[in-house]
């Protein structure tokens, strides 16, 4: 047993530690039960490196019990929430510490109080604006946020710091640039590409676009969203973990394409990558999603694409000794991770068979095909997450998502292109808008088009997500030694 399978052991033990205590509150004799049994094998069958393995692992499942534990308690003891639900009004000076999230008729701050841990979610009326950085006194009531019957609310903010919440209090400005100043530069840089985009671009080309590159979703009509929802291409609208998994993967098909080598196209995709992540504004999400794209970028510079599960999960627990919520209640958390188990295990069965099926010698039909594995490779493996989470799946998402997923790179970088130019100079960018244009409206027509035939919506609970991946892993291994056996044979 190599060390490097010992610690992707030790690191699977902790995540199953917070996945359990996530869904099931483990008492405290069942957690010292599991302590003594670990402490037992350890001590005892030492000379057994199997049973000193297990017994290490079982302290790893108590030490990823507890951490979330942990997380949990002070949660609950938050000085914050001692204020909410009063009929007494408070007074708070904080600071704006996220991007504005501004709606048709509000705008919705992420506030940190300057003398309480935690953060409180503002709304109030979309004018006067506030944005990142302004330093605010705020008087009104605090509240529990809301658990809604098929979506709680108050765990999806927790997992930001976010206890609180409080509704159109009343605001003074008290100052301003209080925040990080390389921050406020991008979040102003991404405000002027926004304008670029909207001036240049008409509905509904402009909102995807800006949907897109910027994460905007304002501007995205509901009918639009529920199209997009039956065609089963929501996601490409979505600054999620999938969107940047699958968006990396194919910035190195297409510097491949582009005629450079795997090394320089490693290069050509992380820059691009880590340009589109300071594009949005570099949310957590986003940051933690580019991360997994990075080390999934890596292995297959130094091909070793077989290898890299164990730097995810490696990469995956890092993240959740840092914020154990996220297992449960960050949706682009769970995209992300599995986007890319799903790349590494399934691509390149999807590509064998490809292969097998177009034996043909074009070096952009083998592009194509890469392109097409990994986007079915990832949807495979998140689809279950996403049915579990939204409610829906959709019939034809398999093949709006061939039509339309292999577009996203010339459509974020035309965007790009176009919405630079028309900072610079505006009628330049309303040219170079023209491919864009061209690109969008074909998504468009695709959407419209899959969008008539009737979906099929159903809901499953988290036991058949469980059924579903162990049904995945069972077939993938069967797949896998399949493939080996022809190899050895030949």
């Amino acid at each position: 047993m190599t060390a490097s399978k010992i610690l992707l052991y030790f690191c699977l033990s902790f995540v199953v530690g917070i996945f359990l205590n996530s869904f099931f509150q483990i008492s405290l004799p069942a957690l010292l039960a599991i302590l003594i049994l670990g402490i037992f094998l350890i001590s005892v069958f030492w000379k057994y490196k199997k049973f000193a393995v297990i017994g290490f692992c079982l302290l790893f499942l108590v030490v990823g019990i507890w951490r979330h534990q942990s997380v949990e308690i002070q949660i609950s003891k938050s000085k914050l929430q001692i204020y909410n639900d009063r009929e007494e009004t408070i007074t708070l000076i904080g600071v704006v510490v996220k991007e504005a999230d501004i709606r048709e008729k509000t705008i919705k701050l992420t506030i940190e109080p300057e003398e309480m841990k935690g953060k409180i979610l503002l709304t109030t009326n979309r004018y006067p604006e506030y944005q990142y950085g302004d330093e605010l006194k705020i008087t009104g009531y605090l509240k529990t946020p809301q658990e809604f019957e098929d979506f709680n609310y108050r765990d999806y903010l927790a997992k930001e710091g976010i206890y609180s919440v409080i509704n159109f209090p009343k605001i003074e400005l008290i100052g301003k640039n209080q925040g990080n100043f390389i921050y406020a530069k991008i979040l102003n840089f991404k405000y002027k590409l926004r304008e670029s985009i909207y001036q240049n671009l008409s509905p509904p080309q402009s909102s995807i676009l800006g949907a897109v590159i910027l994460g905007d979703k304002r501007k995205l009509s509901e009918d639009l969203k529920q199209k997009l929802n039956i065609a089963g291409v929501r996601h490409v609208t979505a600054i999620s973990g999938m969107h940047i998994m699958i968006l990396s993967g194919i910035l190195m098909y297409l510097g491949i394409a582009l005629g450079l080598y795997r090394g320089q196209a490693f290069y050509f995709a992380i820059i691009l990558l880590l340009l589109f992540i300071i594009m949005v504004g570099a949310p957590a999400s986003a940051i933690r999603a580019g991360i997994m794209g990075g080390l999934f970028l890596l292995a297959q510079k130094v091909g070793r694409l077989k290898s890299a599960s164990r730097a995810i999960v490696f990469a995956a627990t890092v993240m959740l000794v840092q914020n154990p919520l996220l297992l449960k209640l960050d949706v682009g958390f769970q995209l992300s991770f599995l986007a890319v188990m799903g790349i590494i295990y399934l691509m390149p069965i999807f590509q064998y068979y490809f292969l097998k099926w177009f034996p043909v010698e074009w070096s952009s039909v083998k592009t194509l095909g890469g392109l097409l594995s990994m986007t079915l490779a990832a949807q495979v493996f998140t689809l279950p997450i996403l049915i579990y989470n939204f409610g829906y799946v959709s019939l034809v998402a398999p093949f709006t998502n061939v039509l339309v997923v292999p577009l996203l790179p010339y459509i974020m970088i035309s965007g790009f292109i176009f919405g630079l130019s028309g900072i610079i100079f505006l009628p330049l960018g309303w040219i170079l808008s023209w491919f864009s244009w061209l690109l969008l409206t074909y998504l468009v027509k695709i959407v419209d088009f899959f969008s008539q035939i009737p979906p099929a919506y159903f809901k499953i609970s988290w036991v058949w997500l469980l059924i579903f991946y162990l049904i995945f892993g069972v077939l993938i291994w069967r797949l896998r030694e399949r493939q080996k056996l022809k190899f050895l044979n030949y």
